[in-house]
Order: C-alpha cells, then structure tokens, then sequence
C-alpha cells in the first residue's frame, strides 16, 4: 500500500515534466527532517507560475512502520515564499504537521502478576506516557506548528533541486529551535 502511494504522488505531477514552460515553479522531493519529522515525500508549486519570488505551498506525506504495534504517519502542509534570483532562493515558509501514531507503542505496565500456569507475566493496570517527538506530544492524532528557513537552489531551467532548512516547532508543550531538514528532488 505504502509504495501504491509514493507511486501514485509522484505519477500525478510528473505528467507535468515536459509541458512546462518558462521557469520551473514546482517540484517534487524527498525531505529528510524537516515538517515531515523523520521524513516525507512532498509536492511544492508556486501560486504565481510566472514569478519564482511568489508564495507557494508545499504538502507532503512520511511516516513509519517499524513492527506491529508501533507507526507513524504525517501530513506536512505549509504556505511558503522564495526570495532570490535562479538558481538560488532563501525560503521562508510557516505551516503545520498533522501526525499520527500507534497510543499502543505509548503504555508501559504499572502493576501486574506472574502467571505460573502460562510463564508469562500478566498486567493488570496500564499507564500512558506521553508521546515525543522533540516535544512531548498529548496524544494521537495531534498538530505541530512549524516555522522553515533554509536555503533552496532551484536550476533555472528545471531538473536536479536540493534545499536545507531550519525548522524551528512549537505546540501546546514548547517550543524547540532547532530543528533541521534536507531535501532532494526534482524541479519542473
């Protein structure tokens, strides 16, 4: 299924690839870090196709399974501007991360017996520890507001793009500066 996905992203843009013209105003790439937590698959375009400088918005999905029992799923969703001249931009963007995770991966066993019968330990009363991802978290689903600043060079003719940005988040819980992101990926 999760591979249907990332299939399904990237063929409904790149249709695009090669009736583009003029400066390359969207893009698709891989973001390590950065709005998507761990990381994410994301489409950006610009609202103004014509101006590089214009607002634009990015979204994307990433997320994890590691075994049964323990997931993660995010939705990074940002408005987000470039200043500068092709190829390089500095970037501002300001956005949210919807996420969510497995709560089961979030208990651990506060009383309980041993079962001289099965062998096995049986407990009796759970307790939930809150969620972290940089900031503690309440629960599932939850939102994490998110700021970006980074650099992203955009070839002036399309093709091969890479950007790196700060992505300083904040919820309910905090506020945490210093948090980073890398992305490659493809400009049309």
């Amino acid at each position: 299924m999760k591979k249907f996905l990332i299939a399904s992203f990237f063929t409904m843009f790149l249709f695009q690839l090669h009736a583009q013209d003029g400066v390359p105003s969207k893009s698709v790439y891989l973001e390590v870090g950065g709005p998507g937590m761990p990381y994410s698959f994301n489409y950006d375009f610009r609202f103004d196709s014509e101006n590089m400088n214009s607002w634009g918005m990015r979204i994307g999905a990433g997320g994890y399974t590691i075994s049964e029992g323990e997931s993660f799923f995010s939705l990074p969703i940002m408005a987000n501007k470039l200043y500068g001249n092709g190829p390089h931009y500095f970037e501002f963007g300001m956005g949210m991360t919807f996420f969510a995770f497995n709560e089961d991966q979030n208990q651990y066993c506060l009383t309980g017996y041993y079962d001289q019968n099965s062998g096995q330990y049986i407990c009796t009363t759970y307790e939930q520890y809150p969620f972290n991802f940089i900031l503690d978290v309440d629960g599932s689903p939850s939102v994490m507001g998110m700021l970006n600043f980074g650099y992203r060079k955009v070839p002036v003719d399309g093709g091969f793009t890479w950007k790196v940005n700060i992505n300083p988040l904040f919820n309910n819980n905090g506020f945490w500066p210093l948090f980073a992101g890398v992305g490659f990926g493809y400009a049309f």
